[in-house]
Parts: structure tokens; sequence; C-alpha cells
């Protein structure tokens, strides 16, 4: 059975203080209300947040994850945090390949596969994302854009890599901007998605991975998603910053 999965990308957002008071009141969420072994429940907050985090959750109850590493192991790379580095913080997971990564500081398959290897090296898992914006969407290339994107990356993996990947379709189109794909297009997808996956290593491994929706989840509209069959739970933005929010989201899965 495939875990179900909350994951809260709390992207370039509260101060130390801020995050240590979240994230200990969603791990005192999490202490009262006993989760089947089916469903885990995962945090990303800036870096300048992991050590002090790490030392105030229950690693059983809450998956401590970056936000990004690097794509080399070590070096004159100023500013960069490498994979060890990560690992060494007591950080378990690592988001790979967000839409703003790749908007912003220009992140292309070649360097996602480098960071997605060295993560693996270091025993880390990852959040795959993946997602089309707005003008692939309208123009019906959608389909296209996420298949490159999981071949030029995701494939070159082998059968025991693969399964320390959780991928993350993130309409791009909808993330801040307060659009939703409908539960029917992410599920359109998400079905594409494992299907891809399918086909490339087998059905066994395809009915274990799980596949995220990232994009403007909240409160509101996460359960009629999450209902949908290939949606396994949702990668979490804005609604992850308030406890009550996040709460909510994890009652819906």
């Amino acid at each position: 059975m495939r875990k179900l999965i909350v994951a809260g990308n709390w992207k370039m957002n509260t101060g130390i203080e801020e995050g240590i008071q979240l994230s200990s009141e969603i791990n005192s969420y999490l202490s009262k209300n006993n989760l089947p072994s089916n469903k885990r429940i995962i945090i990303s907050p800036p870096y300048t947040h992991l050590y002090p985090i790490s030392k105030v959750i229950n690693p059983s109850l809450i998956t401590l994850s970056a936000q990004n590493c690097a794509s080399t192991e070590n070096g004159a790379y100023t500013g960069e945090i490498s994979a060890q580095m990560l690992k060494e913080l007591g950080v378990k997971m690592v988001i790979l390949g967000h839409s703003e990564r790749r908007q912003y500081f220009n992140e292309d398959s070649d360097i996602l596969l480098k960071k997605i290897k060295l993560a693996l090296k270091y025993d880390l898992e990852i959040i795959f994302c993946v997602g089309e914006s707005l003008k692939e969407r309208e123009n019906k290339t959608y389909f296209n854009i996420i298949e490159r994107q999981i071949k030029d990356t995701l494939f070159n993996l082998n059968e025991n890599e693969i399964k320390k990947i959780i991928i993350a379709y993130e309409p791009v189109w909808a993330i801040g901007t307060g659009k939703t794909a409908t539960p029917n297009e992410a599920q359109e997808m998400h079905e594409f998605i494992r299907k891809l996956i399918k086909n490339k290593f087998g059905e066994q491994i395809s009915e274990e991975i799980s596949i995220l929706y990232g994009g403007s989840c909240k409160p509101g509209n996460a359960k009629e998603i999450f209902e949908k069959k290939d949606v396994d739970g949702g990668l979490i933005g804005g609604a992850s910053l308030k406890a009550q929010d996040f709460e909510k989201i994890i009652e819906s899965i």
C-alpha cells in the first residue's frame, strides 16, 4: 500500500522562533491524533530552521525535509548547501525540481539529475516536482512537458533508486494564484504519471510510488482532490504556514 502524504513547503517564510512554534504545534497535534501507518507527514522549513526544528519534533511523527540541495558535492560554491551537510543535520528528505527553482534559478533536467544522484548517495528521500505553465496547459502540450521532465531525470534511475522518490505534480499556473486544477484534471495527470512509471519500472513500483498534488491546495478543496484514485496527498505551500490549516488538510487524507 502506497503512503498517503501531506508535505508542507514553507518556502522563504517564518523566522526561526515562529518556525519552531509552528512545528511544535503540528507535532503536538500529531501526538494526540494517531495516524494510520500508511499516512505520513513532512515539513520543509528554510535551511536556517532545520537544526533547531530537528530538536523539537518527533521523527516518528514528522519527516524533516530541506527545500533544495546543491548539484555538487563540495567545493567553492558560495551560498550552496550540499546533500551531505543536510544528512549530517538529521534531514531525511529534500524537495527537488520545484517550479520556482526551475523558473528563477534556471534549473534544467541535467542539473536536477545531478542533485537527485547526490541526494540518493547520502540516503535522502526526494520529493521531485514536475508541472506545466499556463501557456503549456492552454496549448495542450502539458502531457509532453511532464513526460519530458520525468524521462530526462527519473528514467535515469534504477529500480532501487526510484523507490526513494515521491513525485509531486504542481501545475505552475495554480501556484500562489488562487487557481486550482479541478479534481478531474489532477486525477488525469496523476494517472498519466503513474502510467509512465509503470511502463518504465513495472506495475508494482508504479502502484507503490506516491504522487502528490501541489497547487493552491487548501482545507476547502483538499478532500475532494485527495479522494481521486491516483492522488496520494499534497505538497502544500501557503496553507502549511498555519498549523490549523495544515491540520485540516492532514485530516483530509
